[in-house]
């Protein structure tokens, strides 16, 4: 694994590798065993979309593997006044041993791995979300034991995080389950491609139906940055698609919650389901373990 792009380029076994990297670092974090495996690296973290826990996730990694991490927002690139990114890809490349970038385009990050010379990890695109969904793999482990033959339902919109929830998946065995409204079920073009040769995946818009037996329900914003000049038309047409305790009954018993994170409490999940669901925020936490485990594989000893 040269960079980190998109789940779509990692074999299921190597999204288990990074699972269990990343559980053996949540295990000496918890236990204050110090992993300076990146003493003395750099990570450059371009960021041209706004962030919580992509960032403070990142800079907290980073330092506990004993690197340093240097943040990058658009106004301090040249970047952002027109510099071709074939050009910041070769200049980064000189100075910083990795880089992450949440950006807009996926074109921008794949464009930077193919110009530079040192790995690139993807922190967000309007495509994909490998980080997220790489935590959230981790988190539903932790909660069910395994992952293989178990149920996800998405109810939400069919954008980044549905593009990498169904690859991320379908990849460790999982059954997928995708349900949107229709006109929003716009999943990636290689998404659809991949997803048609695997026999556990369906894509519906009934959310009741989405659920029945599912282990795992995960949903995500209606409006996602960019998209606010929708909201109001968003908000008419995903009526129905909150998660909330009448959808969940329908779910298995005991069944997991997940969100990203942010939340519009009320709207795509009551306030009530996430105060319930405190694997929420051990999903947020495993961002931070997900990503050294990444940063570690891709940046120095895997040990």
């Amino acid at each position: 694994m040269k960079h980190f792009l998109k789940l779509l380029d990692l074999t299921g076994d190597e999204i288990v590798n990074l699972l269990n990297i990343a559980d053996q670092l949540k295990y000496e974090t918890k236990n204050g065993i110090a992993h300076h495996h990146l003493a003395g690296k750099t990570l450059g973290m371009i960021f041209t979309k706004s962030s919580t826990r992509t960032r403070v996730s990142f800079e907290v990694g980073m330092y506990q593997l004993g690197g340093y991490p240097l943040f990058l927002s658009a106004n301090d690139l040249q970047l952002g006044r027109g510099e071709p990114i074939e050009d910041t890809a070769k200049c980064m490349s000189r100075y910083v041993d990795g880089i992450m970038i949440r950006t807009f385009k996926q074109s921008d990050v794949e464009d930077l791995a193919k110009y530079g010379s040192i790995p690139v990890i993807n922190g967000l695109t309007d495509d994909f979300h490998p980080c997220q969904v790489l935590a959230d793999l981790m988190t539903i482990r932790e909660h069910r034991g395994a992952l293989a033959g178990l149920k996800m339902a998405f109810i939400g919109d069919g954008h980044n995080m549905a593009n990498s929830l169904t690859v991320g998946g379908l990849k460790v065995g999982m059954e997928v389950c995708m349900c949107m409204p229709k006109g929003y079920d716009k999943l990636h073009p290689d998404v659809i491609a991949f997803a048609k040769t695997q026999p556990d995946f369906t894509i519906i818009d009934d959310p009741v139906a989405a659920v029945k037996g599912a282990d795992v329900v995960i949903t995500d914003v209606w409006s996602s940055m960019g998209q606010e000049d929708e909201a109001e038309a968003r908000k008419k047409a995903f009526a129905g698609y909150q998660v909330n305790d009448e959808l969940m009954a329908h779910a298995k018993p005991g069944a997991n919650v997940l969100h990203c994170l942010p939340a519009k409490r009320g709207q795509e999940i009551t306030a009530e389901m996430i105060d319930k669901h405190q694997e929420i925020f051990d999903e947020a936490e495993n961002r931070l373990h997900a990503q050294k485990a990444v940063l570690l594989t891709l940046m120095g000893d895997k040990k």
